[in-house]
């Protein structure tokens, strides 16, 4: 008789995605720049850095078809926002409400804080 051999996976083990810097955060008020979604506005119900993916509230709703798991559970149609690239969305200038570019820099206390490059004003992290 043979004797079994397990067929190794593709990526390398021990090895962890690479993770991507973000110029967004969970909690910020985005508009979508590009894509089906364009022109849309949300917040940000989710991030995933080793993905380079979030997902908007309202943005790119999908409908899954959910069976019931027991006799006693519910079946239906589920939507909900699935993510869309990060690259595909721009942070909301606090002025004017605008989309703009951010550049980060370290305030008074030493912490980094992201500045609106259209205005100059400091964009507040939602706890």
């Amino acid at each position: 008789m043979k004797p079994l051999v397990y067929k190794k996976s593709r990526r390398e083990r021990g090895t962890v995605p690479e993770r991507h810097k973000l110029h967004v955060a969970k909690g910020d008020v985005v508009r979508v720049i590009s894509g089906e979604h364009r022109g849309k506005e949300g917040k940000i119900l989710h991030v995933y850095p080793k993905k380079f993916r979030i997902v908007v509230e309202g943005v790119n709703i999908v409908k899954k078809h959910k069976r019931a798991t027991s006799p006693q559970g519910e079946s239906g149609i589920i939507e909900f926002p699935a993510p869309i690239a990060a690259s595909n969305v721009m942070l909301l200038d606090p002025k004017s409400g605008t989309p703009t570019r951010v550049r980060r820099r370290h305030d008074k206390e030493g912490k980094l804080e992201r500045i609106a490059v259209k205005s100059g004003q400091p964009i507040p992290r939602v706890r």
